[in-house]
């Protein structure tokens, strides 16, 4: 009975780590700022871009739509290899909102 208790405690024990090693990983991922989504004033909280950059970024992804990867961000102006690669862990791309949302936004009223 003990061994069996023993190998109960040990699958237990892996099966918290794998759900802890889940776990943060998603939080990982929810602590990523969407490049698809973010205002220029939430870019300007990555370190390294100022409100010039945050700016290039938003202009960058409105005339080419959203990104691809987020290695594209070198080709916004003002963003070279090295700070792209202190961004990398950082930011993440993702499905922007449809233009449809985005406009059905802009109209909504506040309190309705």
């Amino acid at each position: 009975m003990a061994t069996m208790t023993k190998n109960t405690l040990a699958a237990l024990l892996l099966g918290f780590a794998l759900l802890a090693a889940t776990g943060s990983r998603a939080a990982e991922e929810q602590q990523k700022l969407n490049l698809n989504t973010a205002s220029a004033q939430e870019l300007t909280e990555l370190r390294g871009i100022g409100q010039k950059t945050a700016d290039a970024i938003v202009a960058y992804r409105e005339s080419n739509g959203p990104f691809k990867s987020v290695e594209q961000l070198v080709e916004v102006k003002g963003i070279g290899e090295k700070l792209m690669g202190s961004l990398r862990e950082h930011v993440t791309v993702g499905a922007a909102p449809p233009a449809d949302a985005k406009a059905a936004a802009a109209k909504a009223k506040p309190g309705t």
